[in-house]
């Protein structure tokens, strides 16, 4: 006797695209909270074991800055990923060793993280460099017609300009290493990767690519909070979207990045030109 298997009915596409357009929401949502979250935790437990005036020291705004940018790539990425679980049935004796090569395979993959930085990475790195820099000067100018775009005014740090010694070596590892790490692996890495296997379920690939490359970057404007960073973090964002999409990889944006944070870095720190 043969006996049918029950089938999941089929969604319909209207179903589909209104699931697919919660995710997306709740992922942006989720991102832009953590960050946020992330930055009032470590600052009110600093404020509260140092107390209020050590918070104006560099050396303490760094540590502000590193511990904000881990605790918020902990609640975006593992948080999720420890509360979500994904095993199926498998034989018992090989399900935990299959499913952890499955979840990293997945991981690595969605993080855009596989293998190691090529030397295409590296080559692509001054190119997008060279791409974002026109992008952003074309954007400021489309918003310089408005007047509450103010394209001149000066981003807040949390560094003194006129750092020396430690204190601008801590300010550099920060700005140049830490932040484009991190920074990379939350919003070009994961939010992209999910956003991208999430949308392309209800729309081509071409769509997929040009929705979430939008998504994350405008996003990242905003988590900047100042207009004329914004464009400018908008404009590179888009670039390091495309980067990713090139080399399967954010190892080309890390490097982007690196060199986009480097260079402002030695024109504010070292020239002390704003």
């Amino acid at each position: 006797m043969k006996y049918k298997t029950k089938q999941a009915p089929m969604k319909t596409p209207h179903k589909q695209g209104w699931k697919v357009f919660l995710g997306v929401i709740a992922l942006l949502i989720w991102t832009w909270m953590s960050t946020m979250a992330a930055q009032l935790v470590v600052g009110y437990l600093m404020v509260l074991i140092l107390g209020e005036d050590k918070m104006s020291q560099s050396v303490y705004e760094a540590i502000f800055s590193a511990l904000s940018y881990i605790l918020t790539l902990v609640l975006v990425i593992f948080v999720p990923t420890k509360v979500t679980t994904r095993w199926k049935t498998i034989d018992k004796n090989k399900r935990i060793v299959d499913g952890l090569k499955a979840e990293a395979d997945i991981d690595r993959n969605e993080l855009g993280l596989r293998g190691l930085p090529t030397w295409t990475d590296v080559g692509l790195a001054p190119v997008g460099f060279v791409v974002s820099l026109i992008l952003a000067a074309g954007l400021a100018g489309l918003f310089s017609l408005f007047s509450w775009f103010d394209a001149t005014e000066s981003q807040q740090l949390g560094f003194s300009l006129y750092a020396t010694g430690v204190d601008r070596m801590i300010a550099f590892v920060t700005l140049v290493v830490i932040a484009p790490i991190v920074e990379e692996i939350i919003f070009r890495g994961w939010l992209y990767g999910k956003l991208r296997n999430m949308v392309t379920k209800s729309a081509s690939n071409a769509i997929s690519i040009v929705v979430s490359s939008l998504l994350v970057s405008v996003l990242f404007g905003l988590v900047h909070a100042q207009w004329n960073v914004g464009v400018n973090v908008f404009a590179l964002s888009i670039v390091m979207c495309a980067l990713r999409e090139i080399t399967g990889t954010i190892y080309a944006g890390i490097l982007l990045h690196m060199l986009k944070n480097g260079a402002a870095f030695f024109l504010l720190f070292v020239l002390g030109i704003q």
